[in-house]
């Protein structure tokens, strides 16, 4: 019961925030610190124990599974698992869930209990997509996430929240419905060709259809992860929620919602609809270089501090997005690392963004600068994230965009050469960043607080967590490679699998199936 016990904790500990009416404001916050604190302490209790057993052949896939029938007339069941990607993930969604707590101890003075209610129900929502391997019941968490959110930003967000809020539902909502129809598409083509009605993902696997219908269903999975994600050109919804939620809805958007259409990609697409996806790579590598670049332009056109970050946050998941289409080994353990110090690079620097709007009431930087002298602990941290943002060797990001690029190199030397000018764009707009809101002139003649002992003790937290993943990143990376490799082989067996009926069915397809399977396994043994 441990998978259910990383959602209900979540869930309750919101519930009885929200009815606590007692007048210290903190204890709401406690409660949902404790109540994070505890689901990390499983997910560490959990990284233990199976950790030694990770890459060992024989080794069952999934850590832990819990499998109980809910709805078996129609083929619905409670079907929790978690493997070794799934552990990563679950671990980053409570860290920073921990992170956008505390970023929020003394921003929200409004309806605190209700607050923490849809906080943590956004985090449970986020933790049981991690883990539903029912595909209705994934449906089930990926929208458990949508509501929440959209309180965050309607009632606590800023200025333009509720256009801000209105755009983020209508985007999500209308992916989330073609998503939907493509569930229900897979299951009527399983179910036709099977006899068997399921919505259970280890018997959807290897599901066999028409390359037509393949496409279109996988369509539809891609375009509600997409828009997660985001990709360009369905990406304007991001810089307008990221502008107007507070400061832990924007640790929550930029570091986990995002990382939910990520791992869609590596979960479902892919390993249900192989052919139609390996199809679609060079489109898709595409969409990623364009996002990788238009993100760090636009980045760098902004005055709105938080709206900058939030287009650097397109630029970044375009690097993930390149790495699950590249589909090899050195290119998906980049996609995984970049999920990771993405998350806590560009969390950090919201958190900042939060941390100066709460003191000067302004994201302008027009009317910044000259801030190092008056706060140099929030300099020194915003410096350090602006370098991790730019990839500087030695921090977790540097890893991941470079694991990216080599494994991409393997696949497609011209979108490698473009993705890599994204790192140079990277530089420009981190650096200008720093400048024009630390350096300087203080114009304003700014005269306010620097980071409390709290707000410290956080950006250590992940300042420690990036320069470790940095050096050291090989725990993270034996970790994923379990999990990932399993992916591989799904891949692998079920495009072998068709290639052999339908040589079977045409002998004179042979040739041209032959030679599909041979990138297929090339992708893969790289």
């Amino acid at each position: 019961m441990i998978l259910v016990l990383l959602v209900l904790i979540p869930l309750c500990a919101g519930i009885l925030s929200c009815s606590f009416s007692g007048k210290n404001s903190k204890m709401h916050s406690w409660i949902s610190l404790i109540a994070l604190m505890a689901d990390f302490g499983l997910t560490v209790f959990i990284w233990a124990k199976y950790y030694s057993h990770v890459g060992i052949s024989g080794q069952a896939d999934w850590m832990i599974e819990i499998n109980r029938e809910w709805i078996p007339q129609l083929g619905i069941n409670f079907h929790l698992a978690m493997d070794s990607l799934s552990l990563i993930l679950v671990s980053l969604t409570v860290f920073l869930g921990m992170m956008a707590v505390v970023s929020s101890w003394t921003e929200i003075k409004d309806r605190i209990g209700f607050f923490h209610l849809n906080l943590l129900a956004v985090l449970a929502g986020i933790i049981g997509v991690f883990l539903a391997l029912d595909l209705f019941l994934f449906y089930f968490f990926w929208e458990l996430m949508l509501v929440p959110m959209y309180f965050l930003i309607a009632i606590w967000g800023h200025e333009n929240r509720l256009y801000a809020s209105m755009k983020f539902f209508i985007f999500t909502q209308l992916s989330g419905l073609l998503m939907l129809i493509a569930i229900l598409g897979l299951y009527f083509v399983h179910g036709k060709n099977s006899g068997t009605y399921t919505f259970d993902y280890m018997h959807l696997l290897g599901t066999p259809m028409p390359a037509k219908t393949a496409m279109w269903l996988m369509l539809g999975f891609l375009i509600a992860f997409t828009v997660k994600l985001p990709v360009v050109p369905v990406h304007s919804w991001l810089p307008d929620a990221h502008t107007e939620a507070p400061t832990a809805g924007s640790v929550i958007l930029a570091g986990l919602l995002l990382k939910t259409g990520a791992y869609g990609l590596f979960r479902f697409v892919v390993p249900l609809f192989p052919d139609a996806a390996f199809a679609f790579a060079p489109a898709a590598m595409v969409l990623a270089v364009i996002g990788i670049l238009y993100g760090a332009v636009m980045a760098f056109a902004q005055t709105d501090l938080k709206r900058l970050v939030a287009y650097t946050s397109i630029s970044h998941m375009g690097f993930v997005f390149l790495g699950v289409f590249a589909w090899n080994t050195l290119a998906l353990q980049g996609a995984v690392m970049q999920i990771i110090c993405h998350g806590i690079s560009t969390g950090a620097l919201f958190m900042l963004v939060g941390g100066l709007q709460e003191r000067i009431h302004t994201r302008e930087v027009n009317r910044m600068g000259g801030l190092w002298s008056v706060v140099p602990r929030m300099g020194a941290v915003g410096l350090f994230f602006a370098m991790a943002s730019l990839g500087l060797p030695g921090l977790g990001n540097f890893v991941a965009e470079f694991l990216v690029l080599i494994g991409t190199y393997k696949t497609n030397v011209t979108m490698t050469v473009l993705a890599t000018a994204g790192l140079v764009t990277a530089t420009v707009y981190s650096l200008w960043m720093i400048h024009v809101t630390f350096f300087g002139l203080n114009k304003e003649r700014w005269k306010i607080p620097d980071f409390s002992l709290r707000e410290m003790s956080a950006m250590a937290v992940m300042i420690l967590s990036l320069v470790l993943l940095g050096l050291y990143p090989q725990p993270v990376l034996d970790t994923a490679d379990q999990s990932l490799n399993n992916l591989q082989k799904i891949v692998k067996e079920y495009r072998t699998t068709i290639a052999e009926r339908q040589k079977l069915e045409d002998p004179a397809s042979d040739k041209s199936e032959s030679g599909i399977q041979s990138v297929a396994d090339s992708r893969g043994s790289q």
